[in-house]
Formats: C-alpha cells, sequence, structure tokens
C-alpha cells in the first residue's frame, strides 16, 4: 500500500490529472442522471399532484401530455352512475404563446375551482375567478417578467395574471391554468372535457369501477399509475437513450484517463518491478500494487466528483430554474461505485504490462 502511495505521488500533477479527470467523469454521470431524474419528475408532476386513482381519456388516448383528447358528451354523467364517489373533468390543450416575440409551448389547463385539478401550490396570488385570469407558472413568468396583475394574450383574448404557481414548469413546456369555463371558449369546446379525474366510491373500489367503465364506448380508462408511465415512456423515448449513452461515454472517458496515467506509471517504473519480480514477488503482489494505485485515484477523484456535481446542479438550477436536477444519496452511491469500477478497469492495462514483464530483460536496458 505504502509502495503504491509512492509511486501514486510521486509526479502529483499526473495524480491531480487523473483525480481531476475521474472528478469530472462522475460530475458529468451524476447531472445527467439527476437531469433525466428531474425530467420524469417534472412529467409527472400535474398527475401526482391531481386527484383520483382513475384517468378517463378519449378512445385511444393513453397519454396526458402527449396527445389531444376529448370526452363525448355526457360522459362525466355515466362514470358516476357507475360507482365514482367524485368526477373532476378538465379541458386540456398543448397551446402557443408569443411571449416577448417568442413563441413559448405551455399546457393550457381548464378546471373548476370547486373540484379540483387546477395548480397544487401558489407562491403568490390566487386562483382564477373569472373568465378573463389566469395562473401563470413562476418561473415562466420571472423569464419574461411577468407579475401578477399583468395581462397576457392567449389564443387571441386578453387575461389578467392572478396567481403564480410552483412546480409546473419543465425545460420542454409550463402549465396554465384557467377557468374551464374559459377553456371551453377559448377551445370552442362548450360543455366539452378532455380527460376525467376520477375517485372510485369506497363500496366499488377502482379496480370494479374501471370493468365498469371498460364497457362505455368511446372512452379509455387507466390508474394514474398507467397514464404517467406512458407519459415518461414517450417522452424518455426521446431523451433518455441520448442522456444514457452521454453517461457511458463519460465513464469510459474516466476510465481511460486513470488507465492512461496507471500504465504511464507503471511503464516508468518497469525496473523496479523487475527487481520486486527476480527477488521473488509474484504476479499476484505486482496486480494488487496496480490496482491500489488506480483505486487511490479514481476513488478520490468519484469522491470530489460528488461534491462537484452537487454544486453544479445547484448553479444549473439557479441560472437555468426550468431545468430540475435530483441528485439522490442511492445515486451518490451509485457514482462511487462507478470510481470503483474506473479503477478495476484502467488496472487492466498496466497489469497486462507487468505479466509479460521479464526480470532479465529489465537489467540489459
Amino acid at each position: 500500500m505504502s509502495l503504491a502511495r509512492r509511486n501514486l505521488f510521486k509526479d502529483k500533477t499526473r495524480f491531480a490529472l487523473s483525480v481531476g479527470g475521474v472528478a469530472l467523469a462522475v460530475m458529468l454521470i451524476l447531472l445527467l442522471n439527476g437531469l433525466l431524474q428531474g425530467m420524469n419528475a417534472q412529467i409527472s408532476a400535474y398527475l401526482e399532484h391531481a386527484p383520483g386513482s382513475l384517468v378517463v381519456a378519449q378512445d385511444g388516448v393513453r397519454n396526458l401530455l402527449g396527445a389531444t383528447s376529448l370526452l363525448p358528451p355526457g360522459t362525466a354523467g355515466d362514470v358516476k352512475a357507475r360507482g365514482a364517489a367524485k368526477v373532476v373533468p378538465i379541458l386540456s390543450q398543448f397551446i402557443i404563446l408569443d411571449l416577448h416575440d417568442k413563441k413559448q409551448p405551455v399546457y393550457l389547463v381548464g378546471y373548476d375551482r370547486a373540484q379540483g385539478g387546477g395548480p397544487w401550490q401558489l407562491t403568490a396570488g390566487r386562483e382564477p375567478r373569472r373568465d378573463t385570469e389566469v395562473v401563470f407558472d413562476r418561473i415562466l413568468a420571472g423569464r419574461h417578467n411577468i407579475a401578477p396583475g399583468d395581462t397576457v394574450e392567449i389564443m387571441d383574448r386578453d387575461f389578467t395574471v392572478v396567481g403564480l404557481s410552483e412546480g409546473t414548469t419543465s425545460w420542454m413546456t409550463s402549465f396554465l391554468f384557467i377557468r374551464r369555463s374559459a377553456a371551453e371558449t377559448l377551445l370552442r369546446a362548450p360543455g366539452s372535457a378532455s380527460y376525467l379525474l376520477v375517485i372510485p366510491s369506497d363500496r366499488v373500489g377502482p379496480d370494479l369501477l374501471r370493468e365498469r367503465l371498460s364497457h362505455l364506448s368511446g372512452i379509455e380508462v387507466l390508474s394514474k399509475r398507467e397514464m404517467i408511465a406512458n407519459d415518461l415512456k414517450l417522452f424518455g423515448r426521446l431523451f433518455s437513450a441520448p442522456l444514457q449513452m452521454m453517461t457511458a461515454i463519460a465513464f469510459l472517458v474516466g476510465t481511460l484517463v486513470v488507465g492512461l496515467v496507471i500504465y504511464t506509471a507503471t511503464v516508468e517504473r518497469q525496473r523496479e518491478y523487475g527487481v520486486l519480480k527476480a527477488i521473488g514477488a509474484r504476479n499476484g503482489v505486482l496486480y494488487r500494487l496496480v490496482a491500489t494505485q488506480a483505486l487511490i485515484a479514481a476513488l478520490s477523484g468519484a469522491v470530489i466528483g460528488v461534491g462537484l456535481a452537487y454544486g453544479a446542479s445547484e448553479l444549473i438550477m439557479a441560472l437555468r430554474p426550468q431545468f430540475l436536477i435530483v441528485l439522490e444519496p442511492a445515486e451518490s452511491a451509485r457514482a462511487i461505485l462507478s470510481g470503483l469500477g474506473m479503477a478495476l478497469l484502467a488496472a487492466l492495462f498496466p497489469a497486462r504490462a507487468i505479466a509479460g514483464l521479464a526480470p532479465a530483460e529489465v537489467f540489459r536496458r
């Protein structure tokens, strides 16, 4: 162990570069995984906070954010009659706002304040009481200098911002909330609903109610968990694969950095390893020596990388609050294990050099 440390710290600059390379790789791995977790949390935020355990949509529609739904007239009454304790209708649609000459996609939700389905947390103001009022997402409002009392144009109609909601944004879109009657006018769909958020009665329960509703025509019935999973699958298919590929590249870069440093240090000290082999040191002892050097460098970098990731995530979210980065302790532990994996893989390269080392050849040089 002491020999491994002496070899590793003999060239402090090279050791610092190896630790720094691993730290940056681990930081990138954590940030990418945290960004993916944050994206998933933002995608599922609305349904996570919405009432009910079942979601009724138009026939063939199995997503909230990735589809347009319009239920047949009278569906709410039919659902209620089959054993629902409460039915919460919402009328929703993706729309494009023109904010300061910039196109901004938003998800517009029309809801009945008395029933629910609107914003779950307000940081300022109140919920809409008139058809000319809107609750804006706090982060979107901050990016465009919009405050309660300001007027914004939504689909050629002026609305007064009366509240700011929290937790209703993502890097992709933000939620706006208006009265359902206002949404009916904007979308030219009087008396319509896009989705029903259904609370089953204690007497019926979600499974039996879902079975009863399956006999109704023109609708699709899913649990909230299924609807969330479908949204995550839809958007995850677009974004998770590139993020996972970048994570794999970061792991490979960290491994190569440590491997290159340890390999160089091993080659430079071939004579010393030849002496050790000449006096009887087995290859296993030398392998442990090389592996220990790789472990010291990789694990030191991994620990530093975890700290850098937490600091960088706070900075990113402060500068770009639409990006949510979720760093969990389990992910940090996996990052440390990634450092261990980097060390073990990196030790393979110099270990092969030692395995083929002949002491007699070393002494002839």
